[in-house]
């Protein structure tokens, strides 16, 4: 499991979090140690979980690190559904990122469930 780089679910995962990060761009400079560094670290947080999990000795620990980058994943989309009721984020791309979000956590949760760790 240690070549993270190929799986799938972090590729998605890597593409949501440069896609927030062109999104915080243009989040007020207010929000500087606010909303976009909560968002950006959320959403570098999912991938980074999913390849140290992947880095692991076994299943249990890629487990653990796969409910982490979903904790991570539930925290940005919070933060996505504040940054569009504040109107910083236009319905467009807070439709598109909420779509994406919840692609990446069905994938997440699907593969926890094929680890039959429980």
């Amino acid at each position: 499991m240690h070549r993270y780089k190929e799986l799938h679910i972090w590729q998605k995962a890597i593409d949501l979090a440069v896609e927030v990060y062109r999104i915080t761009e243009k989040l007020p400079v207010q929000e500087k140690y606010g909303l976009i560094s909560q968002m950006n670290k959320s959403a570098v947080s999912i991938p980074s979980n999913i390849a140290e999990g992947a880095g692991r000795n076994g299943k249990k620990e890629f487990d653990n690190f796969l409910g982490i980058a979903l904790g991570s994943s539930f925290e940005l989309d919070t933060q996505i559904i504040i940054s569009n009721r504040l109107d910083y984020i236009n319905d467009l791309d807070f439709q598109h990122l909420e779509s994406e979000l919840e692609h990446l956590q069905n994938m997440i949760v699907k593969l926890k469930k094929s680890l039959n760790i429980h």
